[in-house]
């Protein structure tokens, strides 16, 4: 997959805030996401991250 820094991502499951969209903010073996809604911030193994993406939209 190729996720960049700043892209946002739609994640299958919700987030309890509601939101499905999160910010990419770090890539490398671990992910770091924002939350679109709620700005929290999760850190996620590359290997579920990329399971649980569904779509991807490029920054710019």
């Amino acid at each position: 997959m190729d996720i960049q820094v700043g892209d946002i991502v739609t994640m299958k499951k919700s987030h309890p805030c509601g939101s499905h969209t999160w910010e990419v903010l770090r890539v490398g073996m671990d992910m770091r996401f924002k939350c679109t809604g709620c700005t929290h911030l999760i850190l996620l193994p590359r290997k579920q991250a990329e399971k649980n993406i569904k779509s991807i939209q490029k920054k710019g």
